[in-house]
């Protein structure tokens, strides 16, 4: 998923980039919290000036649960919360420095076909140490 940080301090605009992998288990289903786990990485841009890439940045890894749920009359559109925890490495410093992430998303998925989809995501992020910023996405992603 390409996406925009929202760094509330300034309202700064910087670049997040992230791409994973899920499995959605059957056994899982009935599981009110989710019936999806997954694997990300995600980098994002941390300096101040620039949105593609500076030498401040963070690099996360992230395992998560996430629930997907359809909505009441509709077949082209989905909803799914996800939630996620995992290390960031910060870089840009002369040490890098790791810290705990948890991650807590809401999106809507537009299925174009049973293969393809494009996701718009919201996620409220927060790195320990950090204060709490949120992240707008839109994705496209292909499924097997």
């Amino acid at each position: 998923m390409f996406g925009s940080d929202v760094i509330p301090s300034g309202l700064a605009l910087r670049a997040n980039y992230n791409i994973g992998l899920g499995h959605t288990f059957g056994f899982l289903k009935k599981d009110p919290i989710g019936d999806e786990i997954t694997f990300s990485y995600t980098y994002e841009n941390g300096g101040s000036h620039g949105f593609l890439h500076t030498d401040y940045g963070s690099h996360t890894e992230a395992l998560g649960l996430m629930k997907n749920f359809g909505l009441p009359k509709t077949k082209r559109v989905s909803a799914y919360t996800w939630i996620q925890g995992g290390i960031t490495s910060m870089t840009g410093s002369s040490n890098v420095e790791s810290r705990f992430y948890d991650g807590e998303s809401v999106g809507a998925i537009v299925h174009f076909n049973d293969h393809s989809s494009i996701w718009i995501q919201e996620t409220f992020n927060k790195i320990v140490t950090v204060p709490w910023y949120t992240t707008s996405s839109i994705g496209f992603t292909r499924s097997w």
